[in-house]
């Protein structure tokens, strides 16, 4: 990683000075203490929710599924129930969507770190009702440790831009996605720097 960060450093000199002022990216390294199921579950549950209240959500319906968020216990919990933790009825349906597609072996979820192309796993995924780019993408940077993900739909990765550039005007997600393309294969990288200058 250390390698990676120098080469984006000297690829750009407005990065350069975030990447120095802050501990080294974290995606990719280390084995992931979660299922790739109970990950997807908590990234529909943190969709546009403060990271606290999506935690705290998240806790409750973990203790509805008796500890384990595994598609078999997740299909069990009612709609009222799962409304009653805190989740709306569109992640309602998502989540039980992905539990329902994981159970049918319709997506092999555990077992999609094995699949190499990036676009395969999107376009899987994104098949299933109410599962968008934001949620996969979170999903592809923080759980598969994939590397050139460029999540212009998150308005934190937006803002952080516009901060590192000094912008004067909101950029939009198809113009970071131009200014994105430099920066391949490591785009996750710069996402997450992105998300550090605004801390």
């Amino acid at each position: 990683m250390k390698l990676i960060t120098s080469d984006l450093a000297s690829r750009d000199k407005k990065l350069a000075p975030v990447i120095a002022a802050h501990p080294l990216c974290t995606i990719g390294r280390g084995d992931k203490s979660v299922t790739h199921f109970e990950s997807l579950v908590e990234s529909v549950i943190s969709q546009q929710l403060a990271v606290k209240a999506a935690e705290t959500i998240y806790l409750r319906v973990k203790k509805l599924a008796g500890g384990r968020v595994t598609p078999a216990r997740i299909a069990m919990i009612s709609e009222p129930d799962m409304r009653a933790a805190g989740v709306s009825g569109a992640k309602f349906r998502t989540i039980q969507g992905i539990a329902s597609a994981a159970l049918s072996k319709e997506i092999k979820i555990n077992s999609l770190h094995l699949i190499e192309s990036d676009e395969e796993i999107f376009s899987q995924l994104t098949s299933l009702w109410g599962v968008g780019s934001w949620t996969v993408d979170m999903f592809m940077m923080f759980q598969l440790g994939r590397l050139d993900i460029w999540p212009t739909g998150d308005l934190g990765v937006r803002r952080g831009w516009e901060k590192i550039y000094a912008l004067k005007a909101e950029i939009s997600p198809k113009e970071l996605e131009l200014k994105g393309e430099k920066f391949r294969p490591y785009r996750s990288i710069v996402a997450w720097y992105c998300w550090r200058a605004l801390s």
